[in-house]
């Protein structure tokens, strides 16, 4: 059975950086302890694509303004059904509320956020 990947795109707001740093942290904290085999969090670095391989860069990708950075991440689980059995636990922790605080008090604009659950085809 391949693994099975959450995986997350979203622009930030520079000055929001720290923050959403620390939110990303509890959230970690609360998957892995649900089940999760990995929690990553990793914010754009070099993100302009090679002009010569006609690719999408990040920022463009995710629509940042100039004041923005990009956030790129995933969470890996044993298989889809595990991905939803840690869910479920984690939706049902209480302590979700402190990590998604109300949409005026948010770090970043989830609206703006692109997901998608992947099936593993190649790992080594």
């Amino acid at each position: 059975m391949s693994k099975y990947i959450d995986g997350f795109v979203l622009p930030i707001p520079k000055d929001k950086l720290d923050a959403y740093r620390a939110t990303a942290e509890k959230a970690a904290k609360l998957w892995k302890e649900h089940g999760a085999l990995e929690y990553v969090e990793a914010v754009g670095d070099d993100l302009e694509a090679e002009s010569m391989m006609e690719m999408t860069p990040f920022p463009r990708l995710a629509g940042t303004g100039p004041d923005e950075t990009v956030v790129f991440a995933y969470i890996v689980y044993k298989s889809r059904e595990h991905r939803d059995a840690v869910n479920a636990k984690v939706m049902a922790d209480p302590r979700i509320k402190d990590i998604c605080p109300a949409e005026t008090e948010a770090v970043f604009d989830m609206k703006r956020m692109a997901y998608g659950g992947f099936r593993v085809i190649v790992e080594s």
